[in-house]
């Protein structure tokens, strides 16, 4: 069985979000993927079916299960079709509880996925354990939430680039993952362009801190869009590996994020 690996929202290898990506004439048994995400120990491994030449289904597992919705495998899946099927410049993919995310080549070897938004709401009650779990003070952070993570607005981005969380006590909100998030205010070289910078915890998916993630953006750019008065907002997610997103608003609640992709690896699985 081949196997791919792709650092995914990045343009050199070593760094954006490094995502495995296993094409299939049919679908695996789920503990046979499970066991496969878990071996390679990625943040996701993207599994997809082909359907016909233009439509995909696809299903991604982190290392100890599987997740409803991954941005950066998403990328890398799709950057994978395009390589082995040159003449495509299109596809579709069909997911399950969230419909069709629309896939296009894009200038300069961007790839344009066309994904639904996931608005998160304020959050009037405070867990103690998010309180505890981050290095901030509350009275001067907004908490927002939605299915996928808790979202916490920091007053600048020099307090997201230093923060320390304690792993364990996010592991305590239900699944749950903590995002933290500000507007850029740098004014350097380095960060000039970017609009927002952002880091991701995520220890109940089996990885402390993920590198970059397409899905949080589908909540974070309807949170600053209305601050920022820009078409097109460049996302940053400081990780070590870090990774630059594109991303802009559509109509009837979706977004364009855009990236670039490196492959790294293709080998063979034997099972």
């Amino acid at each position: 069985m081949k196997i791919y690996q792709v650092d995914a929202f990045s343009s050199q290898v070593f760094a954006g979000n490094a995502a495995a990506v296993i094409i299939l004439d049919d679908w695996l048994n789920d503990e046979v993927m499970q066991k496969i995400a878990m071996e390679n120990n990625l943040s996701e491994t993207s599994f997809s079916k082909k359907i016909d030449d233009n439509n995909y289904e696809i299903r991604w597992f982190s290392p100890v299960k599987e997740v409803q919705f991954c941005g950066y495998g998403t990328l890398a899946t799709s950057f994978i079709i395009f390589k082995e099927n040159p003449q495509l410049t299109r596809i579709i993919f069909k997911v399950k509880g969230l419909g069709n995310f629309y896939i296009r080549k894009g200038h300069d070897d961007r790839i344009i996925m066309d994904l639904p938004i996931q608005p998160p709401t304020l959050v009037e009650t405070i867990p103690e354990d998010l309180k505890n779990s981050l290095n901030q003070d509350f009275s001067a952070v907004s908490v927002y939430a939605n299915d996928q993570a808790y979202i916490v607005v920091y007053p600048d981005p020099e307090s997201v680039l230093a923060e320390q969380p304690n792993f364990q006590l996010i592991k305590n909100l239900g699944g749950k993952r903590v995002a933290i998030t500000a507007l850029n205010n740098f004014k350097n070289d380095d960060f000039n362009h970017i609009d927002i910078i952002s880091r991701y915890f995520t220890p109940s998916m089996g990885i402390d801190e993920d590198p970059v993630t397409g899905s949080l953006h589908t909540s974070l750019i309807p949170l600053w869009q209305p601050m920022i008065d820009k078409k097109v907002i460049a996302a940053y997610q400081a990780s070590k590996r870090g990774g630059i997103l594109y991303c802009e608003l559509l109509e009837n609640n979706r977004i364009e994020i855009t990236g670039h992709c490196k492959l790294y690896l293709e080998g063979k699985i034997y099972i």
